[in-house]
């Protein structure tokens, strides 16, 4: 069930790149605030961080546009959904990662089959992304496993639930 969606307000200021719409420097989502972060000239992307109690992983979201143009409404709509149920987007990742990672082809090593069973995965930093076309993902910047070195782990999400998982290594090999 969702729950109704109250204004996500209205950008406060603009900034025109040459030949580029007209895209807001800051948006406002379930009273999150988003700024418009250097980024190639070929998309465009907002980011802001969510208030969390002293002591927790930061936590971050992100739109991105690609090519720039201002969000849509719908994907306003489905960054306002991540934002109001974040806790528990990162908790069915991290359930789902636990379940997932297990498979052979993710390749981890004995010691890190281990580390599933722990009550907290090795995984840390979530950091949602929601792109034009409604797709999103969170992404754990942070885990000792060695799939996820240097740049995390990826959990794609169709709606409300995980339905991919993937190392960020320097390899770049696919796997899924």
């Amino acid at each position: 069930m969702k729950t109704p969606m109250p204004e996500h307000g209205a950008p406060e200021s603009s900034e025109v790149p040459d030949g580029a719409e007209e895209l807001p420097t800051t948006l406002h989502i379930a009273g999150l605030e988003l700024s418009r972060t250097e980024s190639p000239p070929s998309l465009a992307c907002w980011t802001g961080y969510l208030p969390r109690p002293a002591g927790t992983d930061p936590a971050g979201l992100s739109v991105v546009t690609e090519p720039p143009a201002p969000p849509q409404e719908p994907v306003l709509r489905l960054a306002h959904d991540v934002v109001d149920h974040f806790d528990a987007y990162v908790d069915q990742a991290l359930e789902y990662c636990r379940t997932r990672l297990r498979e052979p082809r993710f390749g981890l090593a004995a010691e890190e089959l281990t580390w599933l069973d722990l009550p907290e995965l090795p995984l840390a930093v979530p950091e949602a992304t929601v792109w034009a076309d409604r797709t999103w993902a969170i992404r754990f910047a942070e885990s000792r496993l060695a799939l996820a070195d240097p740049y995390g782990l990826l959990v794609t999400f169709d709606g409300t639930r995980p339905v991919d998982v993937q190392g960020l290594d320097e390899e770049e090999d696919g796997t899924a």
